[in-house]
């Protein structure tokens, strides 16, 4: 399928034929700061939604990805790394893809650039110059770019936990030699857009509409100053098949906190418009 950039509808389009996972997938078969997590008083809940606002106050830090998906008794998984400005809302994501089921060549890493409604990506192949970018609207999407770009959007990750439900303390442990404290729930997704920052609300609020499913499962881990060392979210989506859904697991991990960041977004002249073709198998 070849699709033309334009309206936002061609836009979602666009990118779901663009993005590495369909690809992939396809191939194989309120805001409120919370407690700090090393309280051991502290509420549970509070603790969870408070997270998101606990990072935009570090500002920055290092992040690394995987995500997994399960389809027809397949699995693949793919990795991500890089930095994010929390106050600014952006981000950079290097992200590598596995072989194809065929065992073919690794795909060269895609580099993703997130901003607030926006995902930008470079080396996307199948016609797309090597020195341009692909814009997609996230807001266009139906899983608002939390599945669809490989990577769930560490910010994003983040928010949310402020939709989190029925969350209780799961013990204590070590997440890269820091003591951190495991707490699990479920996020109902229309509260977490509901109670989003602005830049996030219109993706988030996509989500919300787009998945069948408006609640997910997460495990989080928040040390001793209220900082998310790692979170996983159990999505479930229909990836077009009405009857059978792809389960996907996202792990964020966060680390070097406060560091200077630098994401410079892509000039106008630098985007990519014209036709993006469907990638092979």
């Amino acid at each position: 399928m070849v699709v033309q950039h334009g309206s936002a509808a061609a836009s979602a389009r666009a990118a779901v034929a663009a993005v590495a996972v369909a690809s992939v997938v396809a191939g194989a078969g309120g805001c409120g700061g919370g407690a700090a997590g090393g309280e051991r008083n502290a509420d549970p809940t509070q603790t969870v939604r408070g997270a998101a606002d606990r990072l935009v106050r570090e500002g920055s830090s290092q992040a690394r990805t995987s995500m997994e998906m399960a389809s027809g008794g397949t699995r693949v998984t793919i990795h991500g790394e890089g930095v994010y400005d929390y106050r600014k809302g952006v981000g950079e994501l290097r992200v590598r893809l596995p072989q194809d089921a065929a065992g073919g060549e690794e795909h060269r890493p895609i580099t993703e650039l997130l901003a607030p409604g926006a995902l930008y990506m470079k080396n996307r192949g199948a016609g797309v110059p090597a020195d341009k970018w692909v814009r997609v609207d996230v807001t266009a999407l139906t899983d608002g770019n939390l599945v669809t770009g490989g990577a769930t959007d560490p910010l994003a990750a983040a928010e949310l936990l402020r939709g989190a439900r029925n969350v209780t303390e799961r013990g204590e442990g070590e997440i890269s030699g820091v003591h951190t404290r495991r707490y699990q729930g479920s996020v109902e997704l229309s509260a977490a857009a509901k109670a989003a920052s602005a830049g996030q609300k219109g993706a988030l609020a996509a989500a919300a509409k787009g998945f069948r499913k408006g609640r997910v499962p997460f495990v989080v881990h928040v040390d001793d100053q209220g900082l998310i060392r790692k979170v996983v979210h159990r999505f479930s989506f229909a990836n077009g098949q009405p009857s059978k859904d792809v389960a996907v697991t996202s792990t964020t991990l966060y680390r070097g906190f406060g560091k200077p960041v630098k994401v410079r977004l892509p000039a106008k002249g630098d985007i990519f418009a014209g036709k993006v073709a469907e990638p092979g198998p």
